[in-house]
């Protein structure tokens, strides 16, 4: 899923696998972490909002492949 962050203009892409596959510094994040359960079930164009421990963060959904 590619995301582009709103507040830092920056294009992300994560991928959401099970817990025992999740690697942050790969793109890889849990389908149970608060991000992973936060972009489930979201469409292209969408915005989402997730509430970390730095704050909210806000995306929109540019992109989404299923692998």
């Amino acid at each position: 899923m590619t995301l582009f962050d709103v507040d830092n203009e920056n294009e992300v892409v994560y991928q959401i696998v099970g817990e025992d596959e999740a690697d942050i510094k790969l793109g890889k994040i849990s389908v149970t972490s608060p991000v992973g359960k936060a972009l489930i079930g979201h469409k292209l164009d969408d915005e989402v909002r997730i509430k970390v421990p730095s704050g909210l963060k806000v995306y929109e959904v540019t992109d989404i492949e299923y692998k």
